[in-house]
């Protein structure tokens, strides 16, 4: 692999800069690749990873190398294969970093984020039981990534319109079991837009063949306030959540009561 990065700020987590990180990997093997949140990894030789975070808007696209950039290029990779991998990033916010891995084959800098719902070793069982000793609000711990992580404000407000929950209920006024479910939701939305590419409202989100993905269409809460729920055609209603909005039905999710 030999990898080309311009612009600082694609590599301020590697402290010695954009060339010396791409002359760290030059024709350094990728062994595999793993991820989880946000978080990508290039686990390469020496018990040693390429960190990738995608921040707001970074993508990893599987490109020709003869074509023409996309805007907003920041990164190169010349695979063996001939294939050319870019990193594309409108806002900046995303970046590499060279990282050890433990023997779990997890990056030191990420070891607090959790595992998400796809993840084989993820226990359904024992997020459920950590929810349920929370007094937070569900969706904040749903957004929790060191709870679990993957779901993200779209598929929290999905998953919680599936399990028949409001956000602000809180996690310790919620049974083990009701939780599990609800992470099985949120899984179950989550492949859901797997399947239809994910969710694209504009051409920033697109897949790795930079192809949109149309699950909007298939979205029961997020970003449909005024329409008739799906279940109850009462109207879906928006409220400020988190310096976001959340969305949700008034009748399949009732807001839970004030306690005491």
């Amino acid at each position: 692999m030999d990898a080309r990065f311009s612009g600082h700020r694609v590599a301020r987590r590697h402290l010695a800069g954009p060339l010396d990180l791409g002359h760290r990997l030059r024709d350094r093997p990728v062994l595999h690749v793993a991820r989880r949140g946000k978080y990508l990894w290039l686990v390469l030789d020496g018990d040693e990873a390429l960190l990738v975070h995608l921040g707001m808007s970074g993508q990893m696209l599987v490109s020709d190398p003869t074509a023409p950039d996309q805007p907003h290029v920041h990164g190169r990779f010349d695979l063996d294969s001939g294939v050319q991998v870019r990193f594309v990033d409108q806002r900046t916010f995303g970046g590499f970093a060279l990282a050890a891995v433990g023997a779990d084959g997890i990056p030191d800098p990420i070891r607090h984020i959790a595992r998400d719902p796809f993840d084989p070793a993820f226990d359904a069982s024992a997020t459920a039981a950590r929810i349920v000793r929370s007094s937070s609000g569900i969706k904040r711990l749903l957004l929790n990534q060191s709870v679990v992580s993957g779901i993200g404000n779209i598929y929290a407000d999905e998953s919680l319109w599936l399990a028949r929950l409001h956000a602000e209920r809180p996690g310790d006024r919620l049974t083990r079991p009701a939780v599990v479910r609800l992470l099985g939701s949120a899984r179950d939305v989550m492949a859901g837009a797997l399947d239809q590419g994910g969710t694209s409202f504009d051409a920033l989100y697109v897949n790795v063949n930079g192809q949109s993905g149309y699950f909007d269409r298939s979205l029961n809460a997020y970003g449909q306030a005024g329409r008739p729920c799906r279940r109850c055609e009462t109207p879906i209603v928006r409220e400020h959540f988190m310096n976001r909005s959340s969305f949700s039905c008034p009748r399949c999710q009732p807001r839970p009561r004030a306690s005491g």
